[in-house]
């Protein structure tokens, strides 16, 4: 069984282990390292003659899979497909999954620090305490606010549980509603112009999906508080940055706390403006989620050269329908 690996930056420090557990159920793995995985030509080459592919964030799109005859299962290190053309996949009878809630803590974490950080302006006041500015600077307390969640899916959840500390209203919009999850956590679904309109802060954790490119435009920020914090946590095309950055120059908004964007890294340098912080994508990848996404990964390859049903599969009903 021949697979080929092409590791992201997070993986880095622990492919090798992986490597070896692989090898150990029978399989042959090829590494391709995120900077060579930055090249498709590079991925075409080296899939071809490939039965598992493993990626974080390199494609796995018609090109990439079209380049793989003998490519049988598509593997995400992470909870986001977008990389993957999924239909396409599933036209070709290739398995797709993914991992999704084991970096959920990682993610939600990360949202309340980034809501934490852009309220009481942490990042900036760090940079002008070290240059020897010793400034003043009010903030804003979390408590008592409104916290409008987009996406609760597993991230959402948890973003919801850990501002019921804050003693925070949350109230959420999603095309999925898990209702009963929803009540457990004190959280009220509403209307996206809703939750645009009475959140003090927003946090964006939703998959995209063509239908919710941009879903965070210019008409929606003018819907949102003049006070208000966006924080984006999930994939940079679901937020309209320049209409987001022109929005910032101008404060119509409070301000924004961003992890991702829609060109990683960005094609152009940043704004550098006070009222936003800014993350490498990092929300998803702590020394603990990247374990256990790893173990993810390896169980299901092991299961899938066993012939044993596979966790986490993101096309199970469609492929089970066409292979009828």
């Amino acid at each position: 069984m021949k697979v080929l690996f092409c590791v992201g930056k997070s993986y880095f420090p622990i492919h090798q282990t992986m490597v070896s557990q692989l090898e150990a159920i029978g399989a042959e793995v090829n590494c391709l390292m995120f900077d060579q995985a930055r090249s498709k030509q590079n991925i075409i080459e080296a899939i071809r003659d490939a039965s598992v592919y493993i990626t974080a964030v390199a494609p796995a799109d018609r090109e990439v899979i079209d380049a793989a005859p003998q490519l049988k299962y598509i593997l995400k290190t992470g909870t986001g497909l977008d990389n993957v053309d999924i239909d396409y996949a599933t036209k070709k009878g290739i398995y797709v999954s993914n991992a999704p809630g084991e970096n959920a803590t990682s993610v939600a974490e990360l949202a309340i620090g980034l809501m934490v950080a852009i309220s009481r302006k942490i990042p900036q006041l760090d940079k002008q305490t070290k240059e020897g500015h010793w400034l003043h600077s009010n903030g804003f307390e979390c408590s008592g606010k409104t916290l409008g969640i987009i996406g609760f899916g597993s991230i959402g959840m948890k973003i919801a549980r850990i501002a019921g500390a804050f003693d925070m209203k949350v109230i959420a919009y999603g095309v999925h509603k898990d209702y009963d999850a929803a009540a457990r956590l004190g959280t009220s679904f509403v209307e996206l112009d809703r939750l645009l309109a009475e959140s003090d802060y927003i946090v964006v954790s939703t998959s995209l999906k063509k239908t919710n490119y941009h879903l965070v435009d210019a008409r929606a920020i003018d819907k949102m508080k003049s006070s208000a914090f966006l924080i984006n946590i999930s994939r940079g095309a679901l937020i309209d940055e320049p209409a987001l950055f022109d929005a910032l120059r101008l404060e119509k908004i409070g301000g924004a706390a961003l992890d991702v964007f829609e060109s990683e890294p960005p094609a152009e340098l940043l704004p550098d403006l006070d009222n936003l912080i800014t993350t490498p994508h990092i929300g998803g990848t702590t020394k603990e989620s990247v374990n256990r996404v790893a173990q993810v990964t390896v169980e299901n390859i092991r299961r899938f050269i066993h012939h044993e049903p596979l966790a986490y599969l993101a096309n199970q009903k469609e492929l089970h329908h066409i292979k009828q």
